[in-house]
């Protein structure tokens, strides 16, 4: 029930020859202040057109708007406020999530269009790190947003398994690394060596060549390259795996850079039968002036391809294997402009459907306000942050709750879920601190209170011996504590639509906070299990913020708990 389309076609009735139901539906906004109703709207669009002033045209219209949902309207100077009656919305809204459940909000924008998704592609032979966290947590909440508006998204783990730094690394191995370590500690040992490389290499440059021409025997096929490389990317992969389950994330595919190697000739030859190619300084290049964009490099002088070709490579197969009506790459901000070049030279190549390509960037993580960096040392470990996090739920659980069944598991959903929720309330594109404590807190806007308030409301119900509610039965509330509740509700489908356009989980995870801090505020001051005509309706109304958190969180990739 969309109430805000229902006053936008009450004005709509007044204002037709004006402007149409969808500019109107558009300038509806929320007002700042309670008092001031419940939608607004402003009229200083049709100052021209009437040749008036906006306060004066908001009065005379203030008498002519009318609809069996609207109580009252006000005028504050330009704005007509229209306040709602409270009962009815209520009802309608309440009929409509115990109807659908977890179907609720859900629409079929995409017609079950493959999306295929770039996300997480960690680097083979280093850690994940805090640095993979927005990517991989990113991608699958766009995934899950994407599958709840009608698409069919397709993750992609698009590894870093190919590039000069194996070449450096085999180096380093071959120098200073010894089997049986890497064995032990494959991870750990083959970051020990890569570091280790970029220390001596400052002190001996000559060491960059090296690592050069062991990349390039790679690209010829040479047996030894290839058998390290082999054993590194399985050893990563099965390290990265550890996380991945934790984070009860799954891949529909793990086609890394290497997959494209035997493809990128066909994407030069390509190039060059449509002219595109430009000789400079015995590299190949692709002239994007016309875009105001640098050259992209094609292939180097020594032969050897680079990025954009790969992601030319990439581009290509995803278009042919899936068909997609849009890609999305999510991937930090500091890309932007190589994938302003992907998407130019695909349209220079002729493919209108570069416009469908989207990159998704994001910004940093920071510790103590610096930038995460693996070159140097400087790494913060994914998998250490999220023991660290479930070590600290399990305190906070042992501190509030030492009965509760099953503490250690409770414990890994609320550790893990508090870091995977921390990141996704943040906008996609503000760097952000990140400090465990702050994080790991059942109060404040943080991932374990929205899950304690779905635990408080499901306990609640329970008290109540309440499981189910009857969709036939006409459950109401009146009061203002419930009906800033029920807005909340309301505005989900809306909410998710806006999740969908703007590729931004933070509206969904603000959506969820602003709900549990709503409903707790109503649990605060209306007495739920009291006997009161209302019982049952505030009964309906808990069971409806459970269903709703749940999906809220469910579509962030966070665990949802029953007991906390």
């Amino acid at each position: 029930m969309d109430y805000k389309l229902l006053v936008a076609q009450s004005l709509h009735d007044v204002l037709k020859d004006q402007l149409e139901l969808n500019e109107i539906n558009q300038l509806l906004e929320k007002p700042k202040m309670v008092e001031h109703g419940d939608l607004a709207f402003p009229t200083f669009q049709l100052a021209k057109l009437f040749r008036k002033n906006p306060a004066q045209i908001a009065a005379e219209l203030q008498d002519q708007v009318s609809s069996p949902i609207i109580e009252k309207v006000q005028t504050v100077g330009p704005y007509l406020n229209f306040f709602l009656k409270k009962d009815q919305v209520s009802q309608l809204v309440l009929k409509e999530i115990l109807e659908q459940k977890e179907h609720y909000g859900a629409v079929n924008i995409g017609n079950g269009q493959n999306v295929p998704i770039d996300m997480s592609s960690p680097n083979i032979a280093k850690p994940m790190s805090m640095g993979h966290l927005r990517s991989t947590v990113i991608g699958n909440a766009l995934s899950n947003i994407l599958s709840r508006v009608g698409y069919n998204p397709v993750r992609i783990n698009y590894l870093g398994d190919w590039g000069t730094q194996f070449g450096k690394l085999i180096s380093a191995y071959k120098k200073w690394g010894a089997e049986e370590d890497v064995r032990a500690n494959p991870i750990k040992e083959l970051l020990r060596l890569y570091v280790l490389f970029h220390e001596e290499a400052e002190k001996h440059p000559e060491l960059e060549d090296e690592g050069r021409a062991w990349f390039k025997k790679l690209e010829d096929g040479n047996e030894e390259a290839i058998a390290l490389w082999t054993w590194f990317r399985e050893e990563s992969l099965a390290e990265f795996q550890k996380v991945y389950d934790r984070l009860n994330i799954q891949f529909d595919s793990y086609k890394g850079e290497a997959f494209y190697n035997d493809k990128m000739d066909s994407v030069v030859s390509l190039l060059g039968k449509k002219n595109l190619l430009t000789l400079n300084q015995g590299a190949h290049i692709v002239d994007l002036e016309k875009y105001n964009l640098n050259p992209a490099l094609i292939k180097k002088s020594d032969g050897a391809t680079l990025y954009m070709t790969r992601d030319l490579a990439a581009a290509l197969y995803r278009k042919e294997n899936y068909d997609f009506s849009q890609a999305l790459y999510v991937v930090g901000q500091e890309q932007s402009n190589h994938f302003k070049q992907l998407k130019g030279v695909l349209t220079e190549m002729g493919y209108d459907w570069a416009e469908n390509i989207h990159h998704i960037p994001f910004g940093l993580i920071t510790k103590d306000g610096k930038k995460l960096s693996t070159r140097k040392g400087k790494v913060v470990l994914l998998e250490e942050v999220l023991n660290e996090a479930s070590s600290l739920a399990l305190q906070q659980i042992e501190d509030k709750n030492p009965s509760l069944e099953n503490k250690e598991v409770v414990a890994e959903q609320v550790g893990v879920g508090a870091v995977v929720f921390h990141d996704l309330k943040n906008d996609r594109l503000n760097n952000f601190d990140f400090t465990i404590e702050e994080v790991v807190q059942f109060e404040g806007e943080t991932g374990p209170y929205v899950q304690y308030t779905r635990a408080r409301g499901l306990s609640i119900l329970k008290k109540a011996e309440k499981e189910s509610f009857s969709t036939s039965e006409q459950y109401s509330l009146n009061d203002s504590y419930s009906w800033e509740v029920v807005k909340l509700i309301q505005e989900f489908p809306e909410t998710l639509i806006r999740a969908y356009k703007q590729y931004e989980p933070s509206i969904i995870a603000k959506h969820s906070i602003h709900l549990s801090q709503a409903f707790n505020k109503f649990y605060a001051n209306v007495r739920v299990l009291d006997e009161h005509p209302e019982k049952e309706s505030r009964l309906a109304l808990v069971y409806a913020v459970t269903e709703l958190l749940k999906q809220d969180l469910t579509i962030l990739g966070v665990e949802t708990p029953d007991k906390m």
